[in-house]
């Protein structure tokens, strides 16, 4: 049976500061990513960062996520929505699209760390069976 995990991607132990300064990181590289969309002309202030999250969540754990959806939400606030480079009050529609941010990023990292945890229990060699299992039939 092959080991489940990430080839070739090396996993970092949550809340160490490899972490979160690989959260750091991805941010940096997602806004990046996020002004070339802009550039090209998408209005779309979150696309590039949700996904990252997810892997981020994999990757490093769901504190260095929570740590980047964190530091995403002032960060967006202030480069993509427009008027760009200023903190102004947010509209109804930007307001909305934060609380989505939020609302994908807090499931994503959920998943991600579910993801994390399976990958771990298959990597040590599964559930081990305890005696009797409720799924089988005594009979």
């Amino acid at each position: 049976m092959r080991r489940a995990g990430l080839y070739g991607v090396p996993r970092v132990r949550p809340w160490s500061w490899q972490a979160f300064v690989l959260g750091f990181v991805v941010v940096a590289v997602s806004a990046a990513l996020q002004a070339v969309c802009v550039v090209l002309g998408a209005k779309l202030y979150f696309a590039a960062f949700l996904p990252s999250l997810f892997v981020l969540g994999i990757v490093a754990g769901a504190p260095a996520a929570v740590f980047a959806a964190l530091l995403t939400v002032p960060l967006v606030w202030w480069a993509f929505i427009p008027p760009f480079f200023e903190f102004t009050p947010l509209s109804s529609a930007s307001a909305d699209s934060i609380n989505l941010f939020f609302l994908l990023a807090v499931l994503l990292i959920g998943l991600a760390d579910l993801c994390r945890a399976s990958m771990t229990i298959i990597s040590r060699g599964g559930l081990k069976s305890s005696g009797e299992s409720a799924a089988t039939n005594s009979q």
